[in-house]
């Protein structure tokens, strides 16, 4: 093989090198590893710092010592009559703290009946006690006779006594408005 032969380096230097992609892709590596790990950094702090914050756990409302209480008919207090007095009551109870509970009379709608309900409700310890109603309120008189010590605010027509407030008002606003003041003042006299 003298005269026409290639020796064997020479042929390698004039065939293309198979390594010649990866040799560039590594020498590449230097320039997009630093732009790629900045970018990552980047994502991470920005992902972390718009991640949505936990919510806080729901605290337990703290309420004072006083409740006030409603006696409503069978209805509760969905009853047109009852609803803006209820509502009163949770109004004064938010700005306040003073507890507020409802209780339905059961059973026939009189107020014989509804006296044992009213009686429940004395013993519970309300600070006041608001009826309304037709059973509820009629119940009122006897069962303030029976408990002096109890204060009993009667929304409809009943009789005024020593422990009894009457309230004849039948616009649903002034009802509101009134049992929201009744409530309240029991907040006002512990202060």
């Amino acid at each position: 093989m003298l005269g026409g032969g290639v020796g064997r380096r020479a042929r390698d230097a004039q065939r293309p090198r198979r390594d010649t992609a990866v040799v560039r892709w590594l020498r590449a590596q230097p320039r997009w590893w630093p732009l790629a790990a900045v970018g990552l950094i980047v994502l991470v702090v920005v992902g972390w710092a718009l991640w949505p914050e936990a919510e806080p756990e729901p605290r337990q409302r703290e309420y004072r010592a006083e409740t006030a209480c409603l006696l409503t008919g069978a209805a509760g207090v969905a009853a047109p009559e009852a609803r803006p007095v209820w509502t009163g009551m949770q109004d004064a109870s938010l700005a306040t703290q003073v507890k507020v509970q409802f209780l339905e009379v059961d059973g026939p709608q009189t107020g014989e009946n509804a006296e044992t309900f009213l009686a429940s409700l004395v013993q519970s310890r309300c600070g006041v006690i608001l009826a309304v109603g037709e059973a509820p309120v009629r119940a009122v008189g006897p069962t303030a006779a029976r408990f002096p010590a109890a204060k009993f605010v009667a929304f409809g027509v009943a009789t005024p006594g020593p422990n009894v407030v009457v309230e004849e008002a039948t616009d649903p606003e002034s009802v509101q408005r009134r049992a929201r003041d009744v409530v309240a003042a029991l907040a006002s006299v512990k202060d």
